[in-house]
């Protein structure tokens, strides 16, 4: 499904303008990342958690010249699935 789809599926099931419900997706998706950037958590009870996780700085390999290189430290994004959603999904 991609973003278009999802819109579409929104508004069906909301009863909403697609226009409206693309707004919702957006508002939604933007709070997210925001929420995110400032290191906080934002928890879905039944559904997941949305956090960013610190990755170390570790090394690596070029693949195109076999250098050993130094990948830095970094913010990662993440999701943790919660009970209800990993269950509905092992109906």
């Amino acid at each position: 499904m991609n973003k278009s789809e999802l819109v579409a599926k929104l508004a069906e099931d909301t009863e909403l303008k697609k226009s409206d419900a693309e707004k919702f997706l957006d508002a939604f998706v933007a709070t997210v990342k925001d929420v995110i950037a400032n290191g906080d958590k934002l928890q879905l009870v039944g559904f997941g958690t949305f956090e960013a996780k610190e990755r170390e700085e570790r090394s690596g390999v070029n693949p195109a010249t076999g250098e050993k290189i130094t990948i830095a430290a970094c913010k990662i994004p993440s999701f943790k699935p919660g009970k209800g959603f990993k269950d509905e999904l092992n109906k």
